[in-house]
């Protein structure tokens, strides 16, 4: 395995939802800073946490996503580095941890968190700390300092709570975990419908992604690549379940690595929870997540 497929691969298994939780926010993530525009930065760092995103205005910060908690006064480090403007804003792109763990303490300091309602739901339901002032159900915008930002949730992918956050005068997008420069989490997906939902975003007049992990990119062919993906990892799954095939067995018996060349971690093993997931929602389709 050559590097750029063994640092994929990583970046993927860095993003599973309880694996994350369990074995990384431990130690604060070891950030820099990158550049965008004059205004606009990622926070970045290797594997996990996820990146977050910030826009500086002359009425405040706004944040998407805010890593771990234990990350908290590293972020703030980072953003001394930029401005001395409070953060006023946080937009979760979804629940998980290793995305909204520094609410609290961000709101603490008088920030507002926006989220998705869904994803307000699901922090309620697992009784996670930092949960939303703000909900949106399908659109907002939010307008400061003479910026304009808009989030919208286009349906169900990563998580059932997924939203965008786009910037129309910059044209960029931020993304959480719906797109990555990788490959995502799917333990609480909903893969048969995350190609559509990817559809959603691509309406979005944008040149530029600010994925949940990994690095910026430029364009739409890897969101089309990652739909290609997606809708052959259900197809695969679907086959294997209506043969009987077990989902331990599925998931060694799938094979994606023809998407390798575009998506460098198709190379790594199935996790079989993301397997697990779709049979759980052939028989049920509003399935809990296990």
């Amino acid at each position: 395995m050559n590097r750029r497929v063994a640092v994929a691969a990583l970046v993927s298994i860095a993003m599973l939802g309880a694996y994350v939780n369990a074995q990384f926010g431990d130690k604060p993530a070891t950030l820099d800073t990158i550049k965008i525009k004059d205004d606009l930065f990622v926070i970045h760092n290797d594997f996990v946490p996820g990146n977050t995103t910030v826009l500086v205005t002359n009425e405040g910060v706004v944040l998407v996503d805010d890593k771990f908690e234990i990350d908290h006064e590293s972020i703030m480090a980072q953003l001394k580095k930029i401005t001395n403007q409070p953060v006023k804003y946080v937009i979760n792109t979804h629940y998980h941890g290793d995305h909204s763990g520094g609410n609290p303490k961000l709101q603490a300091l008088g920030a507002q968190v926006i989220t998705s309602q869904q994803a307000r739901e699901k922090m309620a339901e697992i009784k996670q700390p930092g949960m939303a002032n703000v909900t949106l159900d399908n659109s907002l915008r939010l307008f400061i300092g003479g910026k304009r930002i808009e989030m919208y949730r286009f349906g169900r992918a990563h998580t059932d709570g997924d939203i965008v956050v786009f910037l129309p005068r910059e044209r960029m997008v931020a993304t959480g975990d719906m797109i990555t420069s990788a490959l995502s989490y799917t333990g609480d997906a909903f893969v048969e419908e995350w190609p559509a939902t990817l559809e959603g975003v691509m309406s979005l007049d944008f040149d530029t992604v600010l994925p949940g992990h990994g690095n910026v990119f430029k364009g739409k062919d890897h969101i089309r690549n990652l739909q290609a993906y997606w809708r052959d990892y259900y197809q695969q799954v679907t086959a294997l379940q209506k043969q009987g095939v077990s989902p331990e067995e599925a998931a060694k018996r799938i094979d994606l690595t023809k998407h390798a060349g575009a998506i460098p971690a198709a190379k790594a093993p199935i996790d079989p929870r993301g397997v697990d997931r779709i049979y759980d929602l052939a028989a049920n389709p509003n399935a809990p997540v296990r």
